[in-house]
């Protein structure tokens, strides 16, 4: 019984992406990225941007937050994500754009306690006005882009085919796209859907 309540609740959080969907530009594979150069505060106090974080074959940008049940399902596999992405010289980025909830659960000093708490590896950091999410077409925490070394989209979407069990995982979505690309080869999977909460955004 706990199960099936906690099924229920958690697709009436996906559900809650369709109903607050927006006007956002359609982000295709084969795309390039955008504000490659926006700066964007880390948990550290540092400042990157995407051209700060890309390695040798591209980058990982991962849209996420602290509340998220499928955030947190999912971001135990982070750590092995990012050793799986510097294996394939692929950087990586947790990016928070939940800006209504600024003031709150997703604020930044709530972001630094989280990634404290869940020994973040990577850097996390804040989408200032939801500018990346809506430039992105982001629908969902978690939802996965994953750039060439010229930020040409090749991937978007889930991070693999099970958010409750990474034992239970039979399609790495994230992993093997990130295998191909550093292979030099076409990512066979290029997009899934996004499975996740809404991202609480601004809209201009």
């Amino acid at each position: 019984m706990k199960k099936l309540i906690l099924f229920v609740a958690l697709m009436t959080v996906a559900s809650l992406y369709a109903a607050a969907q927006v006007h956002l530009p359609d982000f295709k594979i084969g795309q390039k990225a955008v504000l490659t150069d926006v700066k964007m505060k880390d948990v550290s106090g540092k400042e990157y941007d995407l051209n700060d974080l890309k390695k040798a074959n591209g980058l990982v940008v991962i849209f996420s937050c602290n509340t998220c049940p499928f955030v947190k399902m999912w971001e135990d596999r982070y750590p092995e994500i990012k050793k799986w992405a510097d294996e394939h010289q692929v950087g990586m980025v947790l990016v928070n754009s939940n800006y209504t909830k600024r003031d709150g659960a997703d604020s930044f000093e709530a972001m630094k306690e989280h990634a404290k708490e869940h020994n973040y590896t990577m850097p996390y950091v804040v989408d200032k006005d939801s500018r990346l999410a809506n430039a992105f077409d982001a629908k969902t925490t978690p939802h996965v882009f994953l750039f060439d070394k010229d930020f040409t989209l090749v991937y978007k979407g889930a991070i693999d085919d099970n958010y409750q069990s990474a034992e239970n995982v039979k399609r790495a979505y994230l992993k093997n796209a990130i295998w191909e690309l550093a292979a030099g080869k076409m990512v066979a999977k290029s997009e899934t859907p996004p499975v996740g909460c809404s991202i609480k955004r601004k809209i201009d």
